[in-house]
């Protein structure tokens, strides 16, 4: 009779149930894995092995038997090393080595790499698949113990911190009791975060330091445009200072996407702190929008529910930079390949920086700029006009003169632009209580004709902007969007024509 015992396959940023059968049948000695494993799990036959013997069971190896491991659905590639604990123990099972205690493999879960010393070593995905166990009824998890305190995150699962293969059996048989891990409190991780970069640090550029207030607030994607030295960098990477902290449904997201690719600090369960996405100009697609075989995040998703910043926007390749279109107004991405599609979530902020020119000193009043017209444009083309569209900031960022470097008076800090931009994010949480929206840069054209209403003078306003700036659709939704942006931050219910006015000085100020 084949023993089954349950795990769990990784599959983009979910989990699924996977039961692994395992049969043992008179014959000449095999050990074969079948299911469609990678090569990864068909390692797993040497460190299984190796790992019963040395934890003093007897090893497959050593049997005159066949030795046959099923992981079902058979259809769905298996990857990775976590099936080596439940492979073991399905084994110990079929060749009742092991006798179970008050123990209902139906409602458990076995996940875990093994060493070949039988030490369990930490694997990814565990908050997903904690997740997955609540959600399909399974009562118990079994796994390594580095991952424990990620998964008991999770209410109503019982999890079970195992550091080696003989604890675990002599748990499983009733000698030695490993106590379940207690309920993670999100308490123990403090909010306090001394950021390296302070808006007190930045001198002048109070326009850009305004825009990005302004984006904090509400989401919104910001291009920053200027000579190299004149702060562009900086004010970009300040921008964590000012961001509100996340909720905890908001920290679950970015920690499930950080369990799957691998990133979650051995030390941090949880993410509290919103991320901060930093790709070279020479990333590839697949690097920033996700992909292999079994398509991974990508820099976007990483950025989830944070920043990405893309220094030197133009130098990015343009396929590269066309890949953003959909994530920037669908906040997701799709990401297709033969065997399958998966759906990536990637509501970030998009916070690029650029020259104004290949020197760079085009925009800068004291220095010449040695590129001619037809480099200019051909440089700044480099960007597609439906990608800046989808910008709602658009903000020159002169060169710093030594009067304000030198000077002695103290910038605002962030913590007081932070109270600002949280008190604007909390009314729009108020406001889209009942929608599955969070900012002002998430509303659809249904949402803005119900929150972004104007009087008839603002009306005027917008007509006149619309003609004179040949605004597309897109653009005239996202400057309202923008205004209720600065209304909140004002404070007020209604959209003033002062609001929209300030929006339309963010828009390009030039043709691309």
């Amino acid at each position: 009779m084949p023993a089954k015992v349950f795990s769990a396959a990784l599959v983009g940023l979910d989990s699924q149930p996977i039961e692994v059968e395992v049969d043992l049948t008179p014959g000449l000695h095999c050990f074969s894995i079948v299911g469609l494993p990678d090569a990864a799990v068909n390692e797993a036959k040497e460190r299984v092995s190796s790992a019963i013997k040395n934890s003093g069971g007897s090893p497959p190896h050593h049997t005159n038997r066949r030795v046959i491991v099923n992981l079902a659905p058979a259809d769905l590639k298996k990857e990775g090393s976590l099936y080596d604990l439940p492979i073991a123990v399905g084994y110990l099972l079929a060749s009742n080595q092991l006798r179970l205690k008050n123990i209902n493999l139906d409602k458990t879960i076995f996940v875990g790499e093994l060493s070949l010393e039988g030490n369990v070593r930490q694997i990814n995905g565990a908050l997903p698949i904690a997740l997955m166990a609540k959600k399909s009824g399974f009562k118990t998890v079994f796994l390594p113990r580095q991952n424990a305190a990620e998964a008991a995150l999770i209410e109503d699962v019982k999890i079970i911190p195992t550091n080696s293969l003989e604890a675990l059996i002599k748990h499983l048989e009733g000698e030695e009791v490993i106590f379940p891990q207690p309920l993670t409190d999100i308490q123990d991780f403090s909010d306090h975060f001394d950021h390296p970069f302070d808006m007190a640090y930045i001198q002048g550029q109070e326009h850009a330091k305004r825009a990005l207030e302004i984006a904090a607030a509400g989401g919104h994607n910001i291009l920053f445009s200027g000579p190299p030295g004149s702060g562009k960098t900086l004010l970009a990477r300040a921008l964590p200072s000012i961001l509100p902290p996340m909720t905890f449904d908001e920290s679950l997201e970015v920690t499930k996407i950080f369990s799957i690719g691998g990133y979650l600090p051995k030390d941090k369960p949880l993410i509290i702190h919103r991320p901060f996405r930093n790709p070279h100009h020479t990333a590839s697609s697949a690097s920033l929008v996700g992909g292999g075989t079994n398509p991974r995040p990508g820099e976007i998703t990483l950025a989830h529910r944070g920043v990405l910043f893309l220094d030197e926007f133009p130098e990015f390749g343009r396929q590269v930079l066309e890949a953003l279109r959909q994530p920037l107004e669908d906040g997701v991405i799709s990401v297709t390949r033969v065997a399958k599609t998966l759906i990536f979530p990637a509501r970030f902020m998009l916070v690029a920086a650029m020259n104004p020119c290949p020197c760079g000193k085009l925009t800068d009043p004291d220095r010449e700029c040695q590129c001619s017209p037809s480099q200019v444009q051909k440089y700044k083309r480099r960007i597609s006009g439906p990608l800046l569209d989808r910008i709602d900031l658009h903000i020159e960022v002169p060169p710093v003169k030594y009067d304000k470097l030198s000077s002695e008076k103290v910038a605002e800090e962030s913590a007081s632009v932070r109270e600002r931009v949280k008190t604007a994010r909390d009314n729009q949480l108020q406001r889209f209580s009942d929608l599955p929206i969070k900012t002002n840069s998430e509303m659809g054209t249904k949402e803005i004709k119900k929150f972004c209403q104007v009087d008839e003078q603002t009306k005027e306003l917008l007509r006149n902007a619309a003609q004179q700036l040949h605004l597309s659709a897109r653009s005239f939704y996202r400057i309202l969007k923008l205004a209720r942006t600065i209304a909140d931050l004002a404070s007020d219910e209604a959209i003033k024509t002062q609001h929209v006015a300030e929006a339309l000085q963010y828009r390009p100020k030039e043709d691309f």
